[in-house]
């Protein structure tokens, strides 16, 4: 066991690290995707409420369990519940984010992809249609998504060999505000595109007449999910953060900067779709195949913005990616530095060629691989579903049961109110454990059902 851990250098590097973890492609990509499915703004109204009283009891579960122990996943629960069984929840959340890194930096790689393209040739005017070949062609293509792969991933171990402060928390230091700034002025773009007010419309004015209870599971469910939770990513930043931090204080600063950065994402996204006159509900494509035909359509008369806004989009893209899969990166091998021993040097290297491999034949299934079947899905597909319907709520249920059932409630309460001496804390500590423990684990089997049936 090693001892001497990092730590971040203070609240405002915790917050970075933490919101640069929450946001990624499910605010860019799955967020907008969701709200055109599923009623626009009578959409965002549920999802607001589900974060305030399902993920936010979750995420400072797993936030207290780091802030406790300051130890990785496996430890923290050795540290919490010695000679139990509870350790397999840390084993399970150590090999869990580390199967979403490997085909996330798939996906991650498409964005490199892009955004090379959106450099160099650029999209061309073209029908819909043509553009929806393109990335078909693309994700296809055995070589060029492997590579866009390789250099994803070896940016995230890059970054993580550095340290916790040399390298998560510097890289987010710079990265958070400028991801900000970014989605802000793609935003501007395209609420001043023609047409445009009919997409901002569609996310002020709610139509609850468009809530159904699958729309309501929908929207518990990317709350959840938008917040990473359930992985140990979240316990892993936690177990950096200096003791002295109020752990409600931070958390509410996190999940702040990532609900506010999915209403830009929103905004950014939505006004433009209808400006190009395209469905709401495009689907999972929104990015790469109906944008880039955004994009295209509407630099018809001033080409040379519409490919500045395009570069922009997908090294916007990029950013959050890599802030968010650092976060997984790191939660394998804070387990192989701190349980097994190794330098981090060995450790990074170590996880880069488990996910490499593992995101290489994910990679493969579009193209080669793509009659290679697990349960009737392909190799890419069945890591998603085992994670997103099955592992992260079973890991998020576990945390809420661990937290709110299993641990001392004077520990949890210590940490929840900093001692005792966060005044504002102790005031709410009550609906925290309500909510923790009879509100969360029934939304968690919601949530779990619905990904089932569906």
């Amino acid at each position: 066991m090693r001892t001497g851990r990092e730590q971040f250098g203070g609240r405002g590097a915790a917050i970075l690290a933490m919101a640069g973890s929450a946001i990624g492609l499910g605010n860019i990509w799955r967020f907008p995707y969701m709200v055109g499915q599923t009623g626009g703004a009578a959409f965002i109204v549920i999802y607001l409420v589900s974060c305030l009283l399902l993920s936010m009891p979750i995420f400072l579960a797993e936030a207290i369990i780091g802030h406790r122990t300051h130890a990785s996943t496996f430890g923290a629960m050795e540290k919490l519940a010695p000679g139990t069984k509870w350790k397999w929840l840390g084993l399970l959340t150590v090999l869990s984010p580390l199967v979403i890194l490997s085909y996330y930096s798939v996906v991650g790689g498409w964005s490199i992809g892009y955004l090379w393209q959106s450099v160099t040739v650029g999209f061309h005017n073209g029908e819909i249609g043509t553009v929806s070949s393109a990335y078909g062609k693309f994700i296809a293509s055995p070589w060029r998504p492997l590579l866009c792969h390789t250099l994803f991933l070896g940016a995230c171990a890059g970054i993580v060999s550095a340290g916790v402060k040399s390298g998560i928390e510097r890289f987010n230091k710079i990265t958070m505000p400028l991801l900000f700034l970014l989605i802000v002025l793609i935003m501007t773009y395209s609420i001043s595109l023609p047409g445009s007010r009919a997409g901002v419309d569609y996310l002020v004015k709610p139509d609850f007449s468009k809530i159904t209870p699958s729309a309501v599971a929908a929207a518990m469910g990317q709350s959840f999910f938008s917040l990473s939770l359930g992985v140990g990513t979240i316990l892993t930043y936690a177990s950096y953060i200096k003791k002295q931090e109020n752990i409600l204080v931070t958390g509410m600063g996190t999940i702040g900067f990532d609900l506010l950065f999915a209403m830009i994402a929103g905004f950014a996204i939505m006004p433009a779709v209808f400006a190009a006159g395209i469905e709401p509900g495009a689907g999972p494509g929104l990015i790469f195949e109906t944008l880039p035909y955004i994009f295209a359509k509407m630099g018809a008369g001033v080409p040379v913005i519409s490919a500045i806004v395009a570069v922009l989009f997908f090294l916007t893209i990029v950013f959050a990616a890599v802030t968010s899969a650092i976060s997984m990166y790191e939660v394998g091998v804070a387990y192989l530095v701190e349980q097994r021993g190794l330098s981090r040097r060995r450790a990074t290297l170590l996880v880069f060629a488990g996910t490499w491999t593992l995101g290489a034949l994910c990679s493969l299934s579009f193209g080669p691989l793509s009659e290679v079947k697990l349960f009737g899905l392909t190799i890419f597909s069945f890591c998603d579903m085992l994670t997103s319907n099955f592992l992260m709520t079973f890991g998020g249920l576990l945390f809420v049961l661990f937290v709110g059932w299993k641990m001392d409630k004077a520990a949890v309460r210590d940490e929840f109110t900093h001692g005792g001496t966060a005044r504002f804390n102790c005031a709410v500590f009550d609906a925290f454990w309500f909510l923790l423990r009879y509100v969360a684990p029934v939304a968690i089997v919601i949530i779990f059902i619905t990904n089932f049936v569906g």
